[in-house]
């Protein structure tokens, strides 16, 4: 993929090099899963439950002053939930073939939406194609489910049950089903699928994360702490409570 010129909001910070590290060995993890058997993988994939009491990733405090805050705040933005003047921000940087994003889909999520919905907590997703071209055509698609309103609903359904979709059915044709089934319109869904406004707004994404040294998922921007990882409710419900203290002064 060719990636043009970085933005004017690039910041002057980098996720610390511990954070790519462990990244690093979270998508070493998430191939192996692959080719595992079904129980290997499903123990890799709910790391919650593992012997090792979680993935192999910890939450990293800023190493200078607090992150800056990577929410866009865009009223419009199409992958977003909570209100634009939120307290705290979450952003988070995912792909539809990722395990561990499947896993954080269905075990943390549903406790970050009650923030956006009590409006306290601004979410804004960014999905990204760290696993290749199902992942970028899945990121497409669901962001042409947002242009319709739909896209937490089309989330939650590419990552049904905690799980991620095998690559075959990430194809065009059946991710136009999907959005049928799921009562949206299926030949605006498939025209926006292919348009250049979606395809912008996907690589808009992939540019912010690889400007911020994000090569791997799940990765997050939790007001102003980066964590990475399917890391357990209980460390985002904490950082959000930190943050929203903060921001209470």
């Amino acid at each position: 993929m060719t990636h043009g010129a970085p933005s004017s909001r690039r910041p002057a910070w980098l996720f610390p090099v511990i954070v790519l590290v462990v990244a690093g060995l979270l998508t070493v993890i998430s191939l192996a899963v692959r080719d595992s058997s079904p129980d290997e993988q499903k123990a890799a994939e709910n790391p919650a439950s593992s012997d090792a009491g979680g993935p192999a990733a910890d939450v990293v405090e800023p190493t200078q002053e607090p992150l800056p805050d990577m929410a866009r705040r865009d009223a419009d933005d199409p992958l977003a939930a909570g209100p634009t003047d939120a307290p705290v921000s979450l952003v988070v940087y995912s792909d539809y073939q990722c395990p561990y994003c499947a896993s954080w889909a269905a075990q943390t999520q549903p406790a970050m939406l009650e923030y956006a919905e009590a409006g306290d907590l601004r979410v804004e997703w960014r999905d990204l194609n760290v696993f290749g071209t199902a992942s970028l055509t899945a990121a497409r698609a669901a962001y042409a489910a947002g242009l319709q309103g739909h896209y937490p609903e089309y989330h939650d359904a590419l990552f049904a049950d905690g799980e991620h979709r095998p690559a075959h059915q990430l194809s065009k044709k059946a991710l136009i089903d999907l959005a049928a089934q799921l009562g949206l319109d299926a030949d605006q869904f498939a025209s926006d699928l292919d348009s250049a406004e979606v395809a912008a707004g996907v690589e808009k994404n992939v540019q912010e994360s690889m400007e911020l040294g994000i090569y791997s998922t799940p990765a997050f921007v939790l007001g102003g702490t980066p964590i990475v990882g399917a890391q357990p409710t209980d460390v985002f419900v904490g950082a959000f409570e930190d943050a929203l203290a903060r921001a209470q002064g």
